[in-house]
């Protein structure tokens, strides 16, 4: 067994051990690190996998197998389940339908959220991202929204980072080049993360929608997404947080944090107030278009206050300056 290969078996077991831990039962697997793991002259099928199904026991671990049993694959448009992988021989089955729903917050074991991002080299972390933007990118599930779209946009930033910002649904500037956050409350934003003292290049920065809502027979503004369209896209984002894996989450505007957490008490109640999702702090707070439109320094102070709770939570270094920001007489 080359030392790659075992790097990569290794690597792979351990994710899947960690994710199955948390309670995720399908994980996405391109093609290349398929083809990687299963070596040519390996005994059995070579696999063409899109999923894999995890089951509700823990698997058990063959050093001498690329899986173990039980551990399924969808594959096609149909799937099929691989009972024997380890020994070199499948028997293939009808895949069982997905019964995750989007946005649906199960169980997670918290002790395995710093090691998950550990499992993976840089290499097989950066490849499993890029295959994931791939899909995004070509997903048509809501046929309304891939119909009158420009571009996905999928995400900007550091893959690597510590902290995340979500927000709801891309604008019609991000349409347009395809980058959350890049209108008048992205640049917005991006003072906001440098006052932190970071960049937009050493944050993660995503929507919980990769496609701007569709406004029919509108030509300019924007509207809410929908429930079920966030339901729908959110797993591309659970994707992004599995493999960046922040310790801190920002979540922007009260749309984000129904979308996230399922909380409608409002974001004027729940801004500023720690919350947990999917094993990682995150911070509710204004959406930037809502400081656009309410420009008073009390309420600016209201969202640095926010940051501030974020940077202590990052065990970030915090000026006295810094921590005066938009008092009164400093503002």
């Amino acid at each position: 067994m080359s030392e790659l290969y075992e790097q990569l078996l290794e690597a792979a077991i351990q994710h899947l051990e960690q994710l199955q831990a948390r309670g995720t039962r399908f994980v996405s697997v391109s093609q290349e690190i398929m083809n990687t793991l299963s070596e040519k002259n390996r005994p059995g099928p070579r696999l063409v996998a899109k999923h894999f199904h995890q089951p509700q026991e823990p698997a058990s671990r063959e050093r001498k197998g690329l899986l173990s049993p039980s551990l399924s694959s969808r594959g096609g448009e149909g799937g099929h389940t691989v009972e024997h992988l380890s020994s070199g021989s499948a028997v293939s089955s009808p895949s069982p339908p997905l019964e995750e729903r989007a946005g649906e917050r199960r169980p997670f074991n918290a002790a395995t959220a710093d090691s998950i991002g550990a499992a993976l080299s840089p290499e097989v972390k950066a490849a499993a991202f890029a295959d994931l933007r791939k899909r995004a990118t070509a997903c048509v599930k809501c046929a309304h929204l891939a119909a009158s779209r420009k571009n996905v946009v999928f995400g900007v930033g550091n893959i690597d980072a510590r902290l995340m910002f979500v927000g709801e649904a891309p604008g019609a500037d991000e349409d347009a080049q395809g980058e959350p956050f890049v209108g008048r409350a992205g640049q917005l934003l991006t003072k906001i993360i440098e006052a932190m003292g970071l960049s937009r290049d050493s944050v993660y920065i995503a929507n919980i929608l990769k496609c701007r809502p569709d406004t029919p027979g509108e030509t300019y503004g924007n509207r809410k997404p929908t429930p079920e369209e966030m339901q729908t896209c959110i797993p591309y984002l659970h994707e992004q947080i599995d493999l960046i894996q922040p310790k801190v989450i920002v979540a922007l505007g009260g749309t984000a944090v129904e979308g996230l957490l399922g909380k409608t008490a409002g974001i004027t109640r729940l801004r500023g107030n720690w919350q947990t999702y999917r094993g990682i702090p995150l911070m509710p707070t204004y959406h930037p278009s809502y400081l656009l439109r309410n420009q008073a320094p009390t309420e600016k102070r209201r969202v640095w206050e926010d940051m501030l709770q974020v940077m202590e939570k990052l065990e970030m270094p915090i000026t006295e300056r810094q921590r005066k920001f938009f008092l009164k007489g400093n503002s």
